[in-house]
C-alpha cells in the first residue's frame, strides 16, 4: 500500500509586522482566573493541529487500521503547569509510537506564561477577530475560526459585569466624565456610539475607572441613570464633577448629589471658543483666555472675562458667550491655588487611558456590535491602568485644599 502523503506543514513567513505583533503578545496582561478554562482549552486545539502535521491526517479522516506500522492518535495525557493565571491542568494529545513532540508546550515545559493570554491581549489592542485568526495561522499555524475567537473573547463578558457591578469607595474628591465616538455596525446599518468614561480620584488621590457607559442619547435622564448607579453602588459623595459641556449632565448632578460641584473642563472651552476664531488670532486669544483661568480670584478672573469679551467681540461676537453662559461650571476652580487647580480643571487625569481607547479606532474602523465595542473598551482599560500605582501630582495639596473647602465631607 502506498504511503499516504503528509499535509504540508505551515512556514511562517517572518516581517516586521508580525514581529511588531509577537511582541504585543508577550506583554502580559492582567485577567483574572476566570479565563483558565479559555486558556486550556486554546492550548489543546493548537496542539491538536501540532498533532494533525506530525500524522500527516487530520482526527476526523479515515485511517487503514490494517496497517500496523503506521501511528496515530493513542487518547491525552494530563499535565499540570503554571500560568498568568496560577497552576492549571491541560490535556496534551498523545500517539501510539510516542514520537510525537509539541511545540506549543514543550515535553517537561512547566511553565506556560511567554503564550498566556495572547488571544485577550490581541483583543485588548483593538485586532479584529479576523485580523486574531490570522494571526494565529501566521505564528502557529493554527486555524481559529472568527467564531471560534468571538467564543474566546465572550468569555469575560460575565467578568465585565461583575466589574460594572462591584462595589465602589462612599466618597470621591473628584471625578471625570469624557466620551470618545466610535463607529458601530447595527443591522447592517453603521452607527456612531460614544463611549462614556466615568473616572474617580479616590481619597488616597489614585484614579479608578469607576465605569465605561455605552451610550447613545444624552439628556438629564440618561446622565441621572447612570450617576444613581454610581450611588447604588455605594457612592455617598463626590466634591467636584469635571465634565464637558454634556447634555443634561448639570440636571442631573443637582438631582442624584446635590451637594456636588460641577467643574467644566477648561481645556474643552479654550477649544470650543477657538472654533471661532482665525488661525492667525488663535495664539493671541488663546493667551488671553489663560488669564482668565489663572487668575488670582474669582473677581480678577471675571474682571479678565469683561476684559477679552470687549476685546474680541467686534472679530467674534459669539467666541466668549459660552464663558459667559457656563461661568457657575467654571468659577469652582478660583476656590483652590494655582497648583491645585490643573488637578481638576482639565480632563487631563483620563486622556493616557483616552489615548489607549482612541487606538482602538485605529485598529478597527467598525465595530461588529456594541458588545464587541464593550469587550475591546474592557480589555483595553484594564491594560491602560496596570501602572496606575502611584497618586497624581500635586494630591498632597490639593487634598489639604479640600479639607478646609469641605471639612464635613473629607475625613481626616
Amino acid at each position: 500500500m502506498a504511503k499516504r502523503e503528509r499535509k504540508p506543514v505551515h512556514h511562517v513567513q517572518m516581517t516586521d509586522g508580525k514581529r511588531a505583533i509577537i511582541q504585543q503578545l508577550l506583554q502580559e496582561y492582567d485577567i483574572q482566573d476566570v479565563l483558565k478554562d479559555l486558556l486550556g482549552g486554546t492550548i489543546k486545539e493548537m496542539m491538536e493541529a501540532e498533532m494533525d502535521h506530525h500524522l500527516g491526517y487530520e482526527k476526523s479522516e479515515r485511517t487503514d487500521s490494517t496497517d500496523e506500522v503506521r501511528d496515530y492518535r493513542n487518547g491525552y495525557k494530563t499535565k499540570q503547569v503554571n500560568s498568568s493565571f496560577g497552576s492549571m491542568d491541560i490535556e496534551v494529545p498523545q500517539d501510539r509510537l510516542s514520537e510525537f513532540e509539541p511545540q506549543v508546550v514543550k515535553k517537561r515545559q512547566k511553565d506556560i506564561s511567554d503564550i498566556d493570554r495572547k488571544i485577550i491581549s490581541m483583543y485588548a489592542k483593538g485586532l479584529s477577530t479576523k485580523q486574531i485568526s490570522e494571526t494565529l495561522m501566521d505564528i502557529y499555524g493554527f486555524e481559529a475560526s472568527e467564531g471560534f475567537i468571538s467564543d474566546v473573547t465572550d468569555k469575560i463578558l460575565p467578568q465585565i459585569k461583575e466589574w460594572q457591578n462591584r462595589p465602589l469607595s462612599a466618597i470621591y474628591p473628584i471625578i471625570f466624565i469624557d466620551a470618545i465616538h466610535f463607529s458601530v455596525r447595527d443591522d447592517s446599518v453603521i452607527r456612531k456610539l460614544a463611549a462614556y468614561v466615568v473616572l474617580g480620584i479616590n481619597l488616597e488621590g489614585k484614579k479608578e475607572v469607576l465605569s465605561l457607559v455605552i451610550g447613545e442619547n444624552e439628556s438629564s435622564k440618561y446622565w441621572l441613570s447612570v450617576l444613581n448607579a454610581l450611588k447604588n453602588r455605594g457612592v455617598q459623595d463626590i466634591l467636584i464633577l469635571c465634565s464637558d459641556g454634556l447634555t443634561g449632565i448639570k440636571d442631573a448632578i443637582t438631582a442624584a448629589f446635590p451637594k456636588t460641584e460641577q467643574q467644566r473642563c477648561i481645556v474643552h472651552m479654550v477649544r470650543n471658543t477657538m472654533k471661532y476664531v482665525a488661525n492667525k488670532d488663535m495664539r493671541s486669544l488663546s493667551k488671553d483666555l489663560k488669564a482668565i483661568y489663572t487668575a488670582a480670584d474669582e473677581k480678577s478672573a471675571l474682571a479678565q472675562l469683561d476684559k477679552v469679551t470687549e476685546k474680541w467681540k467686534g472679530l467674534y461676537p459669539y467666541a466668549m458667550k459660552r464663558w459667559h453662559e457656563n461661568w457657575d461650571a467654571i468659577s469652582p476652580i478660583f476656590k483652590f491655588s494655582k497648583d491645585a487647580r490643573t488637578t481638576f480643571y482639565t480632563t487631563n487625569a483620563i486622556e493616557s487611558l483616552n489615548s489607549t481607547l482612541r487606538r482602538l479606532n485605529r485598529q478597527r474602523s467598525v465595530f461588529s456590535s456594541s458588545q464587541a465595542l464593550l469587550k475591546a473598551l474592557y480589555l483595553a482599560t484594564f491594560e491602560a491602568t496596570k501602572k496606575w500605582t502611584m497618586p497624581i501630582r500635586n494630591w498632597g495639596k490639593v487634598r489639604g485644599e479640600m479639607a478646609i473647602m469641605y471639612p464635613e465631607r473629607i475625613p481626616e
